[in-house]
């Protein structure tokens, strides 16, 4: 079973309470305050709020390509589902160095958005994710070596509304179907890895509104009360894979895209938590992929 975090946890999800607070941010029904973003990332407010936060003084150095990538639209289709890579690319002595990617978009309500923790063993520092954006912001992702060097990339995103999107679908069918995980790969892929030891590409989801609480329910002209997946472990077998602290910005159905490199035929399991501590979990064999 998934464990309530522990004191660490505990920490970084009060850090966006935290953050709101210095910022001075809105509640719902409220406008949120326009703060410009300019031409320079180190001069956004919520940037200048979050940075001591999570990282205090230690140095930033902006990373180049062959270190890390953060692949997102300049102009966003649908700001309640904005795809995110977060991806080390396989420069030599690189890949195996990160333990920690954190991504943050600065203007949503709550900027941090998901920290992804790579065990040594785990998954490859590239991920794939779906989130909402609410204002016109700068994403980053920041990328953590085991030797406490700290990397960021940074886009700046056209999207606006995607906290406040009501969710699709009928209610009645989300909350049937809530806790039902899914996953993806190719099973191509899957022998090949299986065979040759090379990553796997795998997608997880997991059925769950993923409610912000600043969505307003048409009908009743109040607002749906927040109710999202806080945090998400997967395994390989007993092997962490992964472990992640998210929050309301990632998309209805929240959805992680990683990669590992198998060892043996264990089966894939996930266990999820949110913020009603309500527990899923599921499996799957690596044969049953594709």
């Amino acid at each position: 079973m998934l464990r309530d975090p522990g004191p660490v946890r505990l920490n970084r999800r009060a850090l966006p309470a935290v953050v709101a607070g210095l910022c001075g941010w809105s509640t719902p029904g409220r406008p949120w305050a326009q703060l410009p973003a300019g031409d320079n990332p180190d001069a956004s407010p919520r940037w200048q709020q979050v940075r001591p936060v999570l990282f205090g003084t230690r140095p930033i150095d902006i990373a180049t390509a062959e270190q890390l990538v953060l692949g997102a639209p300049r102009r966003a289709e649908d700001p309640a589902f904005v795809p995110m890579t977060l991806r080390s690319p396989s420069a030599p002595g690189m890949t195996q160095t990160v333990q920690r990617l954190t991504l943050l978009i600065d203007n949503n309500p709550s900027p941090i958005a998901a920290v992804i923790e790579l065990p040594d063993d785990g998954a490859l520092p590239d991920i794939e994710t779906r989130t909402r954006v609410d204002e016109y912001t700068f994403v980053r992702a920041v990328a953590e070596t085991r030797e406490g060097r700290l990397l960021m990339a940074v886009r700046f995103v056209k999207a606006s509304g995607g906290c406040s999107a009501p969710a699709g679908g009928d209610e009645a069918a989300v909350r049937a179907a809530m806790g039902r995980m899914l996953w993806r790969a190719e099973a191509r892929e899957v022998a090949a890895s299986l065979a040759q030891g090379t990553p796997l590409t795998v997608q997880w989801m997991l059925h769950h509104p993923n409610h912000s609480g600043m969505a307003m329910n048409q009908a009743t002209r109040q607002f749906t009360p927040a109710h999202f997946v806080r945090a998400v472990r997967l395994w390989q077998g007993e092997r962490l894979l992964l472990s992640a602290e998210v929050d309301f910005a990632l998309s209805e159905n929240p959805t992680l895209r990683f990669r590992f490199i198998p060892r043996g035929t264990g089966d894939l399991r996930a266990e999820a938590i949110d913020t009603h501590d309500r527990r899923y979990s599921g499996s799957i064999a690596l044969k049953d992929l594709g």
